[in-house]
């Protein structure tokens, strides 16, 4: 009987093994489809934010050039190779794609009110650096960003929010904090501004996978506030 038992518990095992075994190869073989070893062409961190820079400059001017939405659509469908991650804010009127005149697929954008980086979208990063390969991140705020405006009114006014905006001010209000004791003579642009260095500085300490590459100077970080009069972007 022990011999038995030893027999079963050992093909259980042997079972339990190759099961775990098929499952990590899936992931791989999924993983792989993305790869960034499968890529066309790889990019350096200083060659994608140029492509950003040029994309806004011809945004700006109106001589955008990605404006057929239909090539590569069936390229795109098997595998997507984003040179780029932004966070970005969840206003209707801030579009990275439109704004760094990028076709789909070129970009990898979390968004979010108040453009800042939560354990969610961290996790979002971390996916597009280790598994996408993406050389570039760039925090992107914009002007009268109406999260921020509203935080620095909660925060002065002390009034109580329902829901969870009360998670979206404390997410903003370590910037308000420091403007305000600046003084700063435009209060909103200046906290606008530091919000996005703010979560720049967070990114190059988020451990392990962001702050690695950074480290290893793999991936290069970047801030921006897009104007929204304008359509120009202003690097920080």
């Amino acid at each position: 009987m022990c011999n038995d038992h030893s027999h079963n518990l050992s093909r259980r095992l042997f079972v339990a093994s190759g099961a775990s075994t098929v499952l990590m190869g899936g992931l791989a073989d999924s993983y792989a489809q993305t790869s960034p070893a499968a890529a066309p062409a790889q990019v350096s961190p200083d060659e994608a934010l140029k492509r950003l820079v040029d994309g806004n400059a011809r945004y700006a001017s109106n001589t955008a050039i990605n404006r057929d939405l239909s090539a590569g659509r069936a390229q795109r469908a098997q595998a997507q190779y984003p040179f780029a991650a932004l966070v970005s804010c969840s206003d209707s009127r801030v579009a990275p794609e439109l704004a760094f005149d990028q076709g789909l697929g070129d970009l990898f954008v979390v968004r979010v009110a108040g453009n800042f980086v939560n354990t969610d979208g961290l996790a979002s990063l971390e996916y597009g650096v280790k598994i996408l390969g993406i050389p570039l991140i760039v925090v992107l705020g914009h002007s009268n960003c109406g999260a921020v405006a509203a935080t620095i009114k909660v925060l002065k006014e002390k009034s109580k929010l329902p829901g969870h905006l009360p998670q979206l001010v404390n997410a903003i209000k370590p910037s308000i904090d420091l403007v305000e004791k600046l003084k700063a003579p435009d209060p909103l642009a200046a906290a606008i501004a530091q919000n996005v260095r703010y979560n720049v500085k967070r990114l190059t300490t988020a451990k392990p996978i962001v702050a690695e590459a950074v480290a290893a100077q793999k991936v290069k970080l970047a801030g921006a506030v897009y104007d929204i009069g304008t359509g120009k972007v202003s690097w920080l």
